[in-house]
């Protein structure tokens, strides 16, 4: 039906399309709301994602109702301090950045954390979120760098090195959902390491002040976990990656009070302070944008 529309509509032939005049087109272009690109200052706007645009406008209604004050996803003890702190009147529910993209995907919350290493290994979330997001009014923003490595008991008693050490010691499970199994496996992988083979199961831990716990008690002889939860209990920390955290919000809730107070807070000295006690973040490139979903 379409095969006849050049790649690159202009706004005169977008306007035809939709059947608006072109100063509705000109007003959606600058709100965002629909697909678009600017080539030496002229308004284009591509095909196929515009014709996925008006596809999907029957979910309009479903988009703009609101959404619970939930924030999803993974567990970060910042965010959740920086939630309680700002007063931004928004809930949490951690449990693992997978859930909380799927959760979000169901509107079932405003945002969801996240640390999902892509496949080819040189950046993070942007693949998962676009596979699922593309097209939708949405945002990726980054939330901080954090390391993450082994957690280990105090002094380090079993002389653990690395990963290839962890081959028979006990290791604190996460969740199928957690962002931290899934960079695990691939650590793994770099060693050609089965970790159903060659590590011992610990108990399942569910977010990462669990998982420093475990090790505190004795339950593992270690945990992937982030240096900040390995500081917290005075443990033992072995760096294996700098990880980045996104926060994937809808953009009318990026717009909304809650989300701006949340996001003002974290610009605030207090926030950067707190950041710098818990260790192991970077948070210079916070508010970046690192996916925008048209």
């Amino acid at each position: 039906m379409h095969e006849d529309l050049p790649r690159y509509l202009t706004t005169r032939e977008l306007a035809d399309l939709i059947r608006v005049k072109e100063r509705k087109v000109y007003d959606l272009a600058a709100t965002g709301d629909v697909p678009h690109s600017r080539a030496t200052g002229k308004l284009l706007f591509p095909r196929d994602a515009v014709l996925t645009w008006i596809e999907r406008a029957g979910d309009a209604t479903d988009d703009a109702a609101e959404r619970p004050h939930v924030v999803l996803g993974s567990h970060d003890p910042l965010l959740e301090w920086a939630l309680r702190e700002s007063g931004c009147g928004l809930a949490s529910l951690f449990d693992g950045s997978l859930d909380g993209i799927e959760r979000f995907a169901a509107k079932e919350g405003i945002a969801a954390g996240m640390h999902v290493p892509d496949s080819e290994g040189d950046d993070w979330n942007v693949e998962q979120v676009a596979a699922q997001f593309t097209f939708k009014p949405v945002v990726l923003i980054e939330w901080a760098k954090r390391r993450r490595g082994l957690i280990l008991p105090a002094g380090n008693p079993h002389r653990i090195r690395g990963l290839p050490d962890m081959a028979g010691r006990r290791l604190a499970r996460r969740q199928e959902a957690a962002g931290s199994h899934v960079l695990l496996q691939r650590k793994f992988a770099e060693f050609n390491m089965d970790p159903a083979t060659v590590v011992q199961d610990g108990p399942l831990v569910r977010d990462e002040r669990e998982a420093a716990q475990a090790v505190f008690v004795g339950d593992v002889d270690a945990a992937f976990g982030l240096e900040t939860a390995a500081r917290q209990s005075k443990l033992e920390f072995l760096p294996v990656c700098e990880e980045r955290f996104d926060v994937l919000v809808g953009r009318r809730d990026y717009f909304e009070g809650p989300f701006q107070k949340l996001f003002a807070f974290a610009g605030s000295d207090a926030f950067a302070a707190r950041a710098e006690q818990l260790g192991g973040y970077d948070i210079t490139g916070l508010g970046n944008v690192r996916f925008n979903g048209y």
